[in-house]
């Protein structure tokens, strides 16, 4: 296993994952900028890693996947400061969007706030029944800054978002499988099994055809429909150029287990 060593999280590798722990369990793994800019470390070196086909983030301890942001650091911020701190955490969700493999969020406990947003910036996300979503901020006199209102509304749609983000409410976790905002609801005890067994199948896949895959999802959603369209031909274009569609195609021919290569 191979680790980096951090202040607020903890990095792992092993077996073609990393897992990224928000680590500040004293503080229901609150974000903070520390904390963001060793979380974008951390996306980076897996980014680049070409052992690595699978990312997990995650929250320490069972009580939370993440709370929220750092209230007292929010507290500091002057207008200014706050829409930086906002832009800044736009660059760190955008990032995770643009990485070419598979982010799984695995959610026990509270997932609000900053959490919430930062879970919707993976692209799946599995929750223990436990888990609680929301977007409280609204509360506290601010609204959501790290793309709440605009992957929230992407997600469950406009009249959802609204009534989430204008009441602050918090929502367990079958209503968020109801919503759209989870994958999956599975019992806490049987949380790490499912997100296992996810990433099995994921890496059964073309880790590159995955990647072009999420271009496609990700892009084509910022896209009228007929840009998108061609977007996704372009993108097919590009699968079919990879040696694993070869591949892929092949094996289906031959009636065998294709055996991806991730190129």
């Amino acid at each position: 296993m191979a680790e980096k060593r951090y202040d607020n999280i903890v990095y792992e590798k092993k077996g073609g994952i990393a897992t990224i722990t928000f680590n500040r369990p004293e503080s229901l793994n609150a974000l903070n900028s520390a904390l963001m800019a060793e979380f974008d470390d951390g996306l980076t070196d897996a980014e680049n890693d070409d052992g690595i086909v699978v990312i997990v983030v995650t929250g320490a301890g069972d009580r939370a996947f993440c709370a929220g942001a750092d209230i007292p650091e929010i507290q500091s911020l002057s207008a200014i400061g706050a829409r930086d701190f906002s832009l800044s955490l736009h660059e760190y969700t955008r990032h995770m969007e643009r990485i070419k493999k598979p982010i799984i969020a695995r959610i026990d406990g509270f997932c609000l706030g900053g959490g919430h947003e930062i879970a919707m910036a993976c692209d799946l996300r599995i929750a223990s029944n436990k888990a609680r979503f929301g977007q409280p901020e609204v509360n506290l006199g601010i609204i959501p800054g790290a793309g709440g209102t605009q992957r929230l509304t992407r997600l469950v749609g406009r009249t959802k978002a609204m009534e989430i983000a204008m009441l602050g409410d918090v929502i367990d976790a079958h209503e968020a499988y109801r919503l759209g905002l989870v994958n999956k609801v599975v019992a806490p005890e049987e949380l790490e099994k499912a997100v296992d067994e996810l990433i099995k199948k994921l890496l059964s896949k073309s880790s590159v055809v995955l990647g072009v895959i999420k271009f496609a999802i990700n892009k084509g959603i910022e896209m009228d429909l007929d840009r998108a369209l061609y977007y996704e031909a372009e993108c097919f274009g590009s699968a079919r150029a990879t040696e694993d569609a070869t591949e892929g195609l092949q094996a289906f021919l031959g009636k065998r287990k294709a055996e991806f290569k991730g190129k």
